[in-house]
């Protein structure tokens, strides 16, 4: 292989944007884009495009990824008979990675970056100066480096006909099993959604993983009514209290970091903050000869290091149904805390005062109870 200034193995949202980010810091970097793939692609996802997801990318020149593609303002949250159903302070797209993916592709080879057609199996074949990984959830990679993997959900997903009642709108409905274990159906806005179904995986030694049949029945049974989709999984690397990054020439972002917000599964923000991180990482340290690892580490933990802890405590304490019904309550009757249980979920938000003081006093004697003793363990 001809030799780089940095090689990015994945050519997703992660990988992309590195390359954006790093070509718009300095356009005269060698960069490759290595992917097993063809793009366009098909990629097993909830396709959600939050506003910070273009919020970030603007801010290295790239806007127009969602063009002809409708907003969502409408979210419904539910679990059972409880619900809570608003307009978002900004709206959200849901664009299938078929062309989501390749228009940030484009874009990077737009700006100078080699795109190639290759399966990396060995990091050290790589001829580059900075080796970036961003190749998903069974990360090459992150394996080259030694790097454990956290917990881990599983899920499915499909594309069916949108019915007339939910069409605008995105509907999240948590059950009963392993949390966070929800099923979700996002309007696309061109007549169909994106439908699926997710929980969490046992560790080991705690049981079997659900079958596909399981992931369906429970699909069927939260959000009926979604059938003739090809059905596809794919595992979500869910982040934890503290987000890792070894020193030296080699990055992760994205997946292949462990960053999947544990909440609600959402990871295309992740991928793309971290993108741009190692991308401005691996200029200034090809242009300074500082070290990458310490340069991506320094600011994903300074973007996201306190939201990563908080949805981590999020993610624990959802695993109390009483929690979650609690969480729905306050979020109807308190608009702010609507949008902050969103920005928690969606971007990079944090749990606030209100909310904690809002879910005490309407949990009743026995929640705030649990509320309290999850909070001191986290």
């Amino acid at each position: 292989m001809t030799a780089y200034d940095l090689a990015i193995v994945g050519a997703g949202p992660a990988g992309a944007t590195t390359a954006l980010a790093a070509l718009h810091a300095d356009p005269s970097l060698r960069v490759a884009l290595l992917d097993r793939a063809d793009f366009p692609r098909d990629k097993s996802c909830g396709d959600g495009i939050a506003p910070h997801c273009l919020t970030t990318l603007a801010g290295i020149g790239v806007t127009g990824v969602t063009d002809g593609w409708t907003p969502l303002t409408e979210l419904e949250l539910a679990r059972g008979e409880l619900s809570v159903a608003a307009t978002m302070a900004r709206p959200v797209h849901v664009i299938p990675r078929q062309v989501f993916d390749a228009r940030l592709v484009e874009r990077a080879v737009d700006r100078g970056a080699t795109l190639v057609r290759e399966r990396v199996t060995d990091v050290e074949s790589l001829d580059a100066r900075v080796v970036v990984g961003a190749d998903g959830a069974h990360s090459v990679v992150r394996r080259h480096l030694g790097m454990p993997q956290g917990r881990r959900a599983l899920a499915i997903r499909g594309y069916a006909p949108t019915p007339p009642e939910r069409r605008g709108t995105q509907v999240i409905r948590y059950g009963e099993r392993r949390q966070p274990a929800y099923a979700w159906a996002f309007d696309r806005g061109d007549g169909l959604s994106n439908v699926g179904y997710g929980e969490l995986l046992p560790a080991e030694g705690e049981g079997m993983p659900p079958s596909r049949q399981l992931l369906l029945d429970q699909l069927e049974l939260l959000l009926p009514g979604y059938e003739g989709a090809d059905w596809k999984g794919h595992h979500l690397p869910l982040s934890s209290w503290r987000w890792d990054q070894p020193d030296g020439r080699v990055l992760l972002v994205g997946d292949a970091a462990g960053l999947i917000n544990p909440m609600t599964g959402e990871g295309i923000y992740y991928a793309i903050a971290t993108g741009v991180a190692a991308g401005q990482a691996a200029a200034r340290a090809l242009r300074t000869g500082e070290d990458a690892g310490v340069l991506h580490r320094g600011a994903v933990r300074a973007r996201l290091g306190t939201h990563l802890k908080h949805t981590f405590v999020a993610s624990r304490l959802a695993e109390y149904p009483v929690i979650v019904d609690g969480g729905i309550r306050v979020a109807r009757r308190d608009r702010r805390v609507f949008d902050e249980l969103v920005e928690l979920g969606l971007g990079d938000g944090r749990i606030s005062g209100r909310l904690v003081t809002g879910l005490v006093t309407g949990l009743g004697r026995k929640g705030a109870t649990q509320l309290r003793s999850r909070l001191r363990k986290a």
